[in-house]
């Protein structure tokens, strides 16, 4: 039987990302996505796992009729910080995105290598349009470049969790977005 994490609080360092800002910020990115794309077919791609608790909040905000699909791809390790650079499909769509307008919504952007892998995977499905959602960025650790054409934070380079974004695949459910204390954090193997 595996071993159970420690408390979030165990690990936590600082709350980076209060709920009351995550849900202030989603709320007018929806606003935005909504005008933009006002009597337009749109379909949201997100990418799991990461990214689910930020569009099941999104999609709450957008007025536009739109269609979702989901995406899984890996570029971590566990335990690891960075993204190794090697990104596997381990989920493909379920529907043609041929000629839609498509909005691909993203936990985090960090080296850019994982998006823009994505991006030209979809880009060869031929969609009307192709846009990058994403609610967090860290750009000081960009090594592709990338175009997010909606932001929700930038942030430091800092290790972060919660909101979706894991530890070891644990505290996913958090409702903000918290600093590892990395002098604390030891990743399972």
């Amino acid at each position: 039987m595996p071993q159970l994490p420690p408390p979030y609080t165990d690990l936590l360092s600082e709350v980076l990302i209060t709920q009351d800002e995550l849900q202030a910020r989603i709320q007018e990115l929806g606003a935005q996505i909504s005008q933009d794309y006002a009597g337009q077919d749109l379909v949201l791609i997100c990418i799991l796992r990461g990214g689910v608790m930020f569009l099941t909040d999104l999609v709450r905000h957008i007025s536009t009729p739109h269609m979702m699909d989901f995406m899984a791809v890996s570029s971590y390790g566990a335990g690891a910080r960075e993204s190794s650079g090697q990104v596997r499909i381990t989920m493909d769509l379920s529907m043609d995105i041929a000629g839609r307008n498509v909005l691909l919504v993203e936990d985090i952007v960090d080296s850019g290598n994982t998006i823009a892998s994505v991006l030209a995977l979809l880009q060869a499905r031929q969609p009307a349009s192709l846009k990058v959602c994403s609610l967090l960025d860290k750009p000081e650790l960009r090594q592709t470049e990338v175009s997010i054409d909606y932001t929700g934070f930038v942030i430091p380079t800092k290790f972060v969790f919660g909101y979706g974004l894991d530890l070891d695949e644990y505290y996913r459910n958090l409702p903000f977005i918290g600093v590892v204390d990395t002098a604390k954090y030891k990743p399972t193997e």
